[in-house]
């Protein structure tokens, strides 16, 4: 069974708890990053750290641990745990509340690791299809808790036969999916939206490798636009780099993965197989 780290405590998972009025059950606040091992070695564990403190100042939400604690804690509840790969989700919850609205300073603190979820292999061989959906969320440079909008878009892309959505702005402005970053490629440049989104830290990575072998543009991005691209793929912790083959009812390319987005692909394997060995630098 996994273990756990619950507010101070290493405990098996089927005896992890919070209290109910702490504030990530009553208001749903609260944030949370979410990262996987390459060779049970974390994958830029600073850099989502970094992001989850970042995302704590966002909402005023307090954080006591440095980054070295973290670290410390993150390490210690993946070596309690024996998998070949690991999902790490890491979340700061908004702890106890006198009167179950305004937030306190004893913020908890939450480590689960569990089994890596392989994702279906024709998703990368054959691409994805995905939707779009009209919605911005509220704070996008905070990885919030706060999915209900993320959850409602997953429904109506199931309900589709599509794997994802992707969110549009009031003005058609293509924005992320629902967790995941997304590039586009036509007139022999790659594009990926810049704003409004949340910085992603697959997607850093992927922007290096891909600005180390193609002209890219980091800017708005309308529907149109996407719709007309001959390539297109999304990029996360979770999805690596996966190709679109369909958006909406609208074919992508020639309705198979394409041969940049082929590169890319091969470029992000080749260095997960170096961080997994080691080669590769924290930061």
């Amino acid at each position: 069974m996994d273990v756990y780290y619950i507010d101070g405590d290493f405990v098996p998972a089927d005896r992890a708890a919070i209290p109910v009025n702490d504030l990530a059950v009553l208001r749903g606040f609260g944030v949370f990053d979410f990262l996987r091992t390459y060779g049970g070695r974390p994958f830029h564990l600073r850099d989502h750290l970094e992001r989850l403190r970042h995302s704590a100042e966002q909402i005023g939400l307090s954080c006591p641990w440095s980054l070295e604690e973290l670290t410390e804690i993150v390490q210690q509840t993946q070596s309690r745990n024996q998998h070949e790969e690991s999902n790490i989700r890491i979340v700061i919850t908004g702890g106890p509340s006198e009167d179950f609205i305004t937030p306190g300073m004893a913020p908890r603190l939450l480590v689960m690791v569990s089994p890596l979820i392989v994702i279906p292999a024709e998703w990368y061989t054959h691409g994805m299809k995905i939707i779009t959906a009209p919605l911005e969320r509220l704070m996008p440079g905070a990885k919030s808790i706060d999915y209900i909008p993320a959850i409602l878009a997953l429904r109506k892309a199931a309900k589709k036969n599509a794997a994802e959505a992707v969110y549009l702005d009031s003005r058609n402005r293509v924005l992320e999916g629902t967790t995941c970053n997304l590039f586009l490629y036509g007139d022999g440049k790659f594009v990926t939206p810049d704003r409004g989104v949340l910085s992603g830290i697959t997607r850093k990575v992927v922007l290096d490798l891909v600005q180390s072998q193609f002209p890219l543009e980091r800017r708005d991005v309308s529907l149109t636009e996407l719709l007309a691209a001959e390539e297109v793929f999304l990029c996360s912790s979770n999805k690596e780099v996966a190709p679109v083959v369909m958006v909406d009812e609208t074919v992508i390319g020639d309705g198979k993965p394409g041969p940049n987005t082929g590169k890319v692909m091969s470029l992000f394997a080749d260095y997960t197989r170096a961080w997994a060995s080691g080669s590769t630098p924290e930061n």
